[in-house]
């Protein structure tokens, strides 16, 4: 093998492929990443990685002039790359491998490097996934939203793996993603591409969701997604991005019977407000035992504004009380949330305004954001101990 290619490219190449690299294993081989030369397009250097749970490919641009394919330690290689930045921005990277002792050498610019890497037949094969009638596409930046919003309610409780995973119903012309912990619930919907001809669910595991999330644009590129017959794993592809992650099987609960129909008391009020006050009691709610905020919503009375008053009492510490303006519809209501959750969600909430809807202090609370109905949070409320 020997080529070249743009230090900044592949630099970038091994950056996002390295997010499949295994950091727990006892093969060696998934320490590395693999790379192989690629005649189409004018000559492409083929990058690749996975844990087994995940797997990654990026083509960087590139001139080929011996094919081949090697794998190589994915720290040791990116390491060295990142550091050629320093020769300039359109400094060329050579790649050439001595197939007799598996070595890759590495030149950029003055820097050169020796790095003993494994056959490229040792390292585990990446199945494609091809089911003509699991094809779907979504903009990249709305499916990157889309994840962000919903992921972070997954449990981290790998005794029960479903709930680990994000819930996907692709229907119609939408795909509605929803992801909960038995604390919290996260629902989004999103509009694809095109109507998908037949209707299919799958569970997505949360944390390769947060990883595509990560390496996929924030613009209006397409992002095609693919799912097996048998639905144990799912592609996600772009121009220059194959993301390969296993599914979870099972039966993901009912989240619609958890979203509450109406409510009592219905506040509006800033979304960037509202997340400082809450940030602010959250200093005290930390050393509370529960990372407990108390909410009050006040409605206004006539030229008087409502207001939502926020409270954290650390017994030992001290406490701490907010309040910010709201618009408030219904009667006055209290009631207890964790901190975090309340964190969690007003940043990924993109209006200005969001509304905070509560039935009684022991029913879940919703959060919505004001001005799209794309979007629904449910919290359970915390219960306080009475004094």
């Amino acid at each position: 093998m020997k080529v070249s290619c743009q230090q900044e490219q592949l630099a970038k190449g091994l950056s996002i492929v390295g997010r499949a690299v295994s950091t727990k294993t006892t093969l060696p081989v998934l320490n590395n990443i693999l790379l192989a030369t690629d005649n189409e397009n004018g000559g492409r250097l083929k990058l690749a990685a996975t844990n087994l749970e995940i797997s990654i490919t990026v083509w960087v641009p590139a001139t080929v002039q011996e094919e081949g394919d090697i794998t190589v330690p994915a720290r040791l290689l990116s390491e060295f790359v990142g550091s050629l930045s320093s020769q300039g921005k359109d400094s060329t990277v050579q790649l050439t491998l001595d197939q007799s002792n598996l070595t890759l050498h590495v030149k950029g610019g003055r820097y050169e490097a020796n790095i003993k890497g494994i056959a490229s037949e040792d390292f585990p094969s990446i199945q494609s996934v091809a089911n003509s009638a699991n094809n779907i596409s979504v903009e990249a930046g709305v499916l990157k939203e889309a994840i962000n919003q919903v992921a972070f309610a997954a449990s981290t409780d790998e005794t029960r793996p479903v709930l680990t995973g994000i819930f996907a119903n692709f229907s119609d012309n939408k795909v509605v993603l929803a992801a909960a912990d038995s604390f919290r619930l996260a629902v989004r919907t999103a509009s694809l591409a095109s109507e998908v001809g037949q209707a299919f669910t799958a569970i997505l595991p949360a944390r390769a969701m947060t990883e595509l999330a990560r390496i996929i644009p924030d613009d209006e590129s397409m992002v095609e997604i693919s799912v097996n017959a048998n639905k144990s794993q799912a592609l996600f592809k772009t121009d220059t991005v194959h993301f390969t992650s296993s599914l979870i099987e099972g039966n993901f609960p009912n989240y619609q019977q958890i979203i509450p129909k109406n409510y009592q008391t219905r506040a509006v009020l800033e979304t960037s407000s509202l997340n400082q006050a809450v940030r602010t009691a959250g200093i005290f709610a930390k050393d509370s035992g529960g990372n407990i905020v108390k909410l009050s919503i006040i409605p206004g009375e006539d030229v008087t504004p409502g207001s939502l008053l926020l409270t954290a009492n650390a017994a030992e510490v001290g406490d701490n009380r907010n309040e910010i303006d709201a618009s408030v519809d219904g009667q006055n209501a209290q009631i207890a949330f964790n901190a975090k959750y309340m964190i969690d969600v007003l940043n990924v909430i993109t209006t200005g305004q969001v509304a905070l809807e509560l039935q009684s202090p022991s029913n879940p609370g919703v959060v919505r954001p004001v001005g799209k109905d794309d979007y629904v949070h449910v919290i359970m409320p915390m219960h306080l101990a009475p004094r």
